[in-house]
This record gives C-alpha cells, structure tokens and sequence, in this order.
C-alpha cells in the first residue's frame, strides 16, 4: 500500500480525530475492561469528548510537530512529537491508525519517521508511553519490534 507522511495541516484536523476516535475505540474498551468500573468513570465520563479536545489540542499546540500518514488520498494515521531538550529526549506524545488501515506497517512507518525526526532534532533518547492492558497490545509490539525497551513502573488508583 502507498503510504506518504507529510506535515500536519489544518484542514485535515476531522479526519485525524475520527480516524483517532476510531482507533481508541478497543483501547477504551479495554481499559474499562481491566481497571475499577468508578476509577474508569471518574477518569473517562465521555471518552470520546476528551480524546476529540486531546487530538485538536495537539494538533494545534506550536511546540508538538504532528506528520500525518496519507494513503488513497486520505489521512490513515498520524503522530506528535515532543522534544524536551533538557533531558535530550524525545517523546512520541501521541499515535494513531486508522482500524481499517492497521496491520500494514503504517504506525512502524509513522514511528520511525518520528525517530529519524528526533535524532537529527540533536535528541539522545526517544520515549513512547502506552497501556499495559490488552487493548494496547498492538501499540506495545510495534514499540518493542522498534527497540523500545520496557521501563518498570507501577501506578496504583484508589476510589476515594
């Protein structure tokens, strides 16, 4: 499949929240899934709303570059990138493919664009974030097949 990323432009902001919000879907899912019903309420009341503000957020903020991933003449997929020079590091802020677009290397593509992007931005160290529950396992096989390694950590949460 011909794929070409290409800078982030404005009019493309629709299609890279529905093709955000459609590929969230089994992530939420999940996650309702595996943590405490209230904790998920209380973190996720609309899911939708949130990841929708989240996505225009970024896609607007001057210091996040965003590439989108273009195939069929269509947007398919997209990242966000922020460097924090401090520390050196490079972070992959957020990712997405469309559902009926994974599986063909197209978040690979995304994500090795955005390395490229921070090893010549002067970054030593590249970070992504992600799930642990099942519906983020995709997203943790991509990372690992790149080289990521996992970093331990363990947060708990508590209904008060």
């Amino acid at each position: 499949m011909e794929t070409r990323i290409e800078p982030y432009d404005a009019p493309l902001l629709d299609a890279v929240v529905r093709l955000s919000l459609r590929a969230w879907a089994p992530v939420f899912e999940s996650l309702e899934q595996v943590i405490d019903s209230e904790i998920y309420r209380t973190f996720y009341p609309d899911w939708r709303v949130a990841q929708q503000k989240a996505v225009e957020d970024v896609c607007a903020a001057e210091d996040t570059p965003v590439w989108v991933a273009i195939a069929a003449d269509a947007p398919v997929g997209f990242v966000a990138v922020k460097l924090h020079a401090e520390s050196h590091m490079g972070e992959v802020y957020m990712v997405a493919v469309d559902p009926d677009f994974q599986g063909h290397g197209i978040g690979t593509a995304l994500m090795e664009f955005a390395l490229a992007w921070m090893k010549e931005a002067g970054m030593a160290i590249a970070m992504v974030e992600t799930g642990g529950d099942p519906g983020h396992a995709p997203a943790r096989r991509t990372y690992e097949k790149l080289g990521f390694g996992l970093f331990p950590v363990a947060r708990y949460f508590k209904k008060l």
